[in-house]
């Protein structure tokens, strides 16, 4: 797996790596040195969503030891805003004529899984789920049922990117918080809207455990907008054993009462949110999940990051994550200890 984050999630020790912060409601990706895996005369024609989708996507087949990627999913709750921006900005500036088609070309929803296709020579199933805040667990669900179809593995990943127009225009509709919040108070400053985000985040899935291997998927539920006791019974059905709960709590007033819920439902349980690292947007759960394994294999959490962190168990060997975006999609994973 990788991911490029707000946080140093690419490259070097994620242990050792200090809390990047905002005060401005906009955390902003962390992006490595493409040259590695981009040749040069293709970086200069590519947006950021584009570069961060593809590098992190052939990092996770590198880190992976697999030989030849089969199909490969992604979610999106946008798609390159950069290039889409820049499309409609010239249809006004050259009143319909004389329009430069590549902008229109690599902002659709599916450009990043075309490129992945073509750098790694994959000739499999293709496909980008673009469902607001299902788009990655959509992905996810499609890689599930090819895997118990007889795909070999799957690479699926998740990627957003944040623009200055879309940010204004979010935070006009009450998307973030209308006044600047330190990040790292987020969840202490419980008031509507949450502080926005980005990020890119790849998977290579496999239907049975490999030498690689990092955590595995034991249970998976997707629920759209249930009431309260349908959300209670969908998280009461992932009690047993779980030694950590990771929630998207995003420090959005109008929606903590979910959380709460679900504090309620784990007493004694330790509980971590990761909002703060990565914002809020609509893929956010893959950064969840990327945490999640991580916490899971390495058998640690990185505690410069949770100063908010207290005791937790010995051995950590189920963690359920939790997250919902505005209210609506809500969504529950369990991984376990490989």
């Amino acid at each position: 797996m990788a991911a490029i984050s707000p946080q140093a999630t690419f490259e070097g020790d994620v242990f050792s790596a200090p809390l990047v912060h905002t005060d401005s409601n906009l955390l902003t990706c962390m992006e490595p040195d493409y040259k590695p895996f981009i040749p040069a005369n293709s970086l200069r024609r590519m947006t950021r969503l584009l570069k961060m989708g593809l590098t992190t996507a052939l990092q996770s087949i590198r880190d992976s030891g697999v030989e030849a990627i089969g199909p490969i999913v992604t979610g999106t709750g946008k798609g390159s805003l950069q290039d889409t921006e820049k499309f409609i900005r010239e249809i006004e500036q050259y009143k319909e004529t004389a329009l430069n088609p590549t902008p229109f070309i690599q902002s659709t929803y599916n450009s990043v899984n075309g490129l992945i296709a073509l750098q790694v020579k994959g000739t499999a199933y293709n496909n980008t789920f673009v469902h607001r805040g299902f788009s990655f667990e959509n992905a996810l669900l499609d890689s599930m049922m090819l895997l118990a179809e007889g795909a070999p593995n799957t690479l699926t990943g998740a990627l957003e990117e944040m623009t200055a127009e879309h940010f204004y225009i979010k935070s006009r509709i009450g998307f973030w918080k209308p006044t600047p919040t330190d990040s790292r108070q987020l969840y202490d400053q419980l008031s509507p809207g949450s502080i926005a985000g980005e990020g890119a985040t790849f998977f290579v899935l496999t239907g049975t455990p490999t030498p690689n291997s990092k955590a595995v998927i034991t249970g998976f539920r997707m629920l759209y907008k249930p009431t309260a006791a349908k959300l209670a019974e969908g998280l009461a059905e992932f009690k047993e054993g779980i030694d950590l709960v990771l929630t998207g709590r995003n420090g959005d007033s109008r929606y903590e009462h979910f959380y709460q819920q679900a504090d309620t439902l784990f007493p004694g349980i330790p509980q971590l949110s990761f909002k703060h690292l990565s914002g809020e947007h609509d893929t956010a759960g893959a950064f969840g999940m990327w945490l999640a394994a991580q916490v899971l294999h390495t058998q640690q959490i990185p505690a410069q990051w949770f100063p908010m962190l207290k005791a937790l168990p010995a051995t950590i060997n189920r963690v359920l994550l939790y997250n919902h975006f505005y209210g609506e999609q809500h969504t529950m994973i369990v991984l376990e200890r490989v």
